[in-house]
């Protein structure tokens, strides 16, 4: 299916979004929206035919235990509702510990890489499937942007992303952004991944901004598209025309002007980059070894062979195992493994924190207006003690906990504003409506 050019869709920016001319297609992030109905800007692009596909992020393929039957039902449920040909995830973990390891369950809150080696491709393959089963469309897998990497890797990323695809016969989102990102972080040349990964395997194609400082690129998502990241668009683009391609912001959205902009500029580098006639065969056109069509999805899948055997007795627990410590050692502070980059590993941490600071930030607003400047120094020392476990609304009340119990904030109308907050939400039943106006007269009066 041609999906064509798109946007990553994001309630901050629908307006915007719906407003764009040329927009074929948008992809939302599927746990933000409801299992049983459509926000209406939605609805509204898909009145007008505009293809929408969910994209997961907390399914966590690479990771060491079988996808959660209530994720995939929940991702199946947004595929049905939105008529999506497709639906997307990534290849990344994003929590460890738990019944495999006899140990607390962890969340990175966010995407971390898989090792490239055999065994963590035999979980991901049989995890793959098992997800593929479950969905009622094709699946396409993402490759992520890293901080680090992991030691005693086998296999290199196009290697890695070739033999999944030929294991499971899953579909590929290509991030050029995070090929970007991985070029200048770990040294990894995106012309080499995209000349080892099998093309004709690529569902679409993301293009993201990010930032780099002190050496290191953050993948932010809330930077415009750099020049770097549209020439390795380019360089996929001499390789293959790709069904869609689709701009992401999450975050420091600009006017719905800059946003056209930076999609005239896509739409420039694909064509630019095309081959002309006279140059060869197009893998764009012809997009390598024949796929076989899906008609009941409307997206061309290869042909897969039988169905790969469960990973070998053990395989979970070693990577279990290992997984566990790294992720421990990002969010609780434990020692580094052995082989991994010790400053790289800082860089990530706090990242990690960064990252849920601002999640919490949205999640409850009212933190950082209570708390002030001293909101975001006061989450990420919380953070270095207290790993993320339950969710980021478990964690906002379990951080203005931590607060209240450790005696801040120190003026003592934010104290009273954090009380009344913690109290409201974290109560057995709900306060009623007429509490919740005469605490919040209350709190006018005390702030006067």
């Amino acid at each position: 299916m041609e999906l064509g050019i798109g946007i990553g869709w994001r309630p901050e920016i629908a307006a915007e979004v719906e407003a764009l001319s040329g927009i074929d297609w948008v992809e939302a992030v599927a746990e933000n929206l409801c299992a049983d109905h459509l926000p209406d800007s939605l609805v509204r692009l898909r009145e007008r035919g505009v293809t929408v596909v969910p994209h997961g992020v907390a399914l966590g393929l690479g990771g060491a235990d079988r996808p959660d039957p209530d994720r995939l039902a929940g991702l199946a449920a947004r595929a049905e509702l939105l008529g999506a040909p497709l639906v997307s995830e990534h290849i990344a973990f994003v929590r460890a510990g738990g019944p495999l390891t006899a140990s607390p369950r962890l969340e990175a809150g966010h995407l971390l890489p898989v090792p490239r080696t055999r065994d963590a491709l035999d979980v991901l393959c049989e995890n793959v499937r098992i997800a593929q089963d479950s969905l009622p469309v094709p699946l396409a897998l993402e490759n992520i942007a890293a901080l680090i990497t992991w030691p005693d890797e086998e296999l290199t990323e196009g290697q890695f992303l070739a033999e999944l695809v030929e294991r499971t016969g899953v579909r590929l989102l290509i991030d050029v952004a995070n090929l970007h990102t991985n070029h200048v972080n770990l040294g990894q040349d995106p012309a080499k991944a995209l000349d080892e990964l099998p093309v004709e395997a690529i569902a679409y194609v993301h293009v993201a901004g990010g930032v780099e400082k002190n050496g290191v690129w953050h993948d932010t998502h809330a930077h415009p598209v750099s020049e770097p990241v549209l020439e390795v668009l380019a360089e996929l683009r001499s390789r293959v025309d790709p069904p869609g391609v689709l701009l992401e912001r999450d975050d420091a959205f600009p006017p719905g002007a800059e946003l056209a902009g930076e999609l005239d500029a896509i739409r420039a580098t694909l064509r630019k980059a095309a081959p002309s006639a006279g140059q060869g065969p197009d893998r764009a056109a012809g997009r390598g070894a024949a796929p076989a069509a899906d008609a009941t999805a409307g997206v061309e899948t290869p042909t897969v062979a039988a169905a790969p055997a469960p990973a070998p007795v053990g395989i979970r627990d070693r990577t279990a195992v290992a997984q566990t410590a790294l992720l421990s050692a990002l969010v609780a502070g434990t020692p580094a493994p052995e082989g991994f980059d010790h400053r790289r590993l800082r860089v990530q941490s706090r990242a990690l924190a960064a990252k849920r600071a601002d999640v919490v930030a949205k999640v409850a607003p009212e933190l950082p207006e209570i708390l002030g400047d001293g909101y975001r120094a006061a989450f990420l020392a919380y953070a270095g003690s207290r790993p993320l476990s339950g969710g980021y609304r478990r964690d906002a009340l379990d951080f203005a906990e931590h607060v209240l119990i450790t005696g801040g904030p120190a003026d003592p109308v934010a104290r009273r504003r954090l009380t009344s907050w913690w109290q409201d939400r974290s109560g057995a039943r709900p306060p009623r409506r007429t509490t919740r106006l005469v605490r919040a007269a209350r709190a006018v009066l005390v702030g006067k």
